[in-house]
């Protein structure tokens, strides 16, 4: 059985910085398309960025680009999202998203769709405060 599980998540000012961590178990993590998603009580789930198998393709929502950075080590099974600049509209519950995917052009086929995603983590909060 997957399990994904978050870690990273609290409380800090605008303008700093939190780096989230997804720690994958029961699964070969090589073999995984990965991504992150937000989500805030009453508005839709939204992708914040996600990432290929080798780490050769990402994806990111026009408004964390250039702050946010996805990565990932498959050998430690662990997803990252390493978080600057933070604003207090990043605000929301985080959540590790993984689905079974092959070359690079399947993974921008279904890029940041959340339809897409198999797994899911329990997600983990973050906020910022001004």
């Amino acid at each position: 059985q997957v399990q994904l599980v978050e870690s990273g998540g609290g409380s800090v000012q605008a303008g700093g910085s939190l780096r989230l961590s997804c720690a994958a178990s029961g699964v070969t993590l090589e073999n995984y398309c990965m991504g992150w998603f937000r989500q805030t009580p009453g508005n839709k789930r939204e992708g914040v960025a996600d990432i290929s198998r080798g780490s050769a393709g990402t994806g990111y929502a026009d408004s964390v680009k250039g702050r946010f950075t996805i990565s990932r080590d498959n050998a430690k099974s662990t997803l990252y999202l390493q978080m600057t600049s933070l604003k207090l509209e990043d605000t929301a519950m985080y959540y590790c998203a993984a689905r079974l995917c092959g070359n690079i052009r399947d993974f921008y086929s279904t890029s940041l769709i959340d339809s897409a995603y198999d797994y899911w983590g329990q997600g983990i909060q973050v906020t910022v405060s001004s």
